[in-house]
């Protein structure tokens, strides 16, 4: 079987660490072909410390490159619709680093797309596909934790000075930036599409979200409980818990820890990559990785562990809490579902 030929579109931190990930598969079954950036030194450089043999200065060459089968999209939020789109018209299967869109309209429209082209497309929401997501699934589904009643997620860093996160230009905002893992994780904990959210935030001079609470109601009562900030570095856990005991991820959006029912902590080290990683557990993208081609393998256009409908739920909940408090973007106008 041959190796799945990827391209990485972008050379920032989370390109970075995606290649670092994927240098800890077997060259069999993931290689990386090629990168692409806004300027030909930056992804030289790039290619050159990955050992990446062919570099561009722009994403078109790469979506040109016959020899690349999946792309792994980098970039700023705001290009992710654009660049993800011209990916699949050239043939390309997708990763698109999280959130896949802007908001619901855009996702409806890439996944939409995504379909008609008859190639796989997935938002790399990671965390999902660690050995601690699966195991709360395992539990949350065999009944161990009860009904689960109540999720408490906080996810905060100090952020406010990048670009990304304080522009709107750039899609930038609590919600769209951390928001998303801890929405996420708590549609995961219930297995369901949260069905009201009550929401208030805090907003820069720009219009932009630097930091919010919400409270998700989902069928049957249960609740979650969510604060993100962009100013204050918060506990950083999710606490789910179910009428028979509670399970704790630790740095939840890549938990390699868990204090699991009875107490007992269970630890899932990662190898050690080539090059090292900017991010913590950063070589943890391997799992979203081998998602991916597994998924390509089968002829499947989507993973049940982050469906299409899944992308298109999360960015619901993401366009609701933004409406409520008042962080619009340009793509609102744009793209409506």
């Amino acid at each position: 079987m041959a190796p799945l030929r990827w391209a990485i579109v972008s050379a920032g931190t989370t390109s970075h660490d995606f290649a670092c990930a994927i240098s800890t598969l077997p060259e069999a079954d993931h290689r990386i072909v090629a990168v692409g950036a806004r300027g030909l030194e930056n992804a030289r450089k790039f290619a050159e410390l990955h050992g990446i043999p062919r570099f561009y200065g722009d994403y078109e060459a790469i979506a040109k490159d016959a020899e690349v089968d999946a792309v792994y999209i980098g970039t700023l939020s705001s290009a992710h619709y654009e660049v993800s789109r011209m990916m699949l018209e050239a043939g390309k299967h997708v990763l698109c680093e999280k959130p896949l869109c802007v908001n619901r309209g855009q996702v409806r429209a890439l996944v939409d797309f995504a379909r008609t082209q008859q190639r796989f497309c997935m938002e790399a929401i990671w965390s999902r596909f660690f050995p601690s997501y699966a195991h709360l699934r395992e539990r949350t589904v065999r009944g161990d934790l009860g009904r689960v009643e109540h999720v408490e997620v906080q996810f905060g860093f100090p952020v406010t000075p990048v670009e990304r996160v304080r522009m709107k230009s750039l899609g930038g905002g609590a919600v769209l930036d951390l928001g998303v893992n801890a929405i996420q994780v708590a549609m995961w904990a219930f297995q369901a599409e949260p069905l009201r959210v009550e929401a208030a935030g805090q907003l820069n001079d720009e219009g932009v979200d630097v930091g919010i609470t919400a409270t998700l109601h989902f069928p049957n009562g249960g609740t979650a409980r969510l604060r993100t900030s962009a100013i204050d570095r918060l506990s950083n856990k999710a606490v789910v818990t179910g009428t028979k005991g509670t399970i704790t991820l630790h740095d939840f959006w890549c938990p390699i820890e868990l204090t699991d029912i009875d107490g007992t902590i269970r630890s899932y080290p990662l190898p050690p990559s080539k090059v090292e990683c900017i991010l913590p557990n950063s070589v943890g993208l391997r799992y979203e990785a081998e998602e991916t081609r597994k998924r390509i393998l089968a002829g499947e256009f989507e993973s049940p562990t982050m469906s299409h409908q899944d992308s298109l739920a999360l960015a619901g909940v993401q366009d609701a809490i933004r409406k409520q408090i008042g962080a619009e973007m340009p793509e609102d106008y744009i793209f409506k579902d």
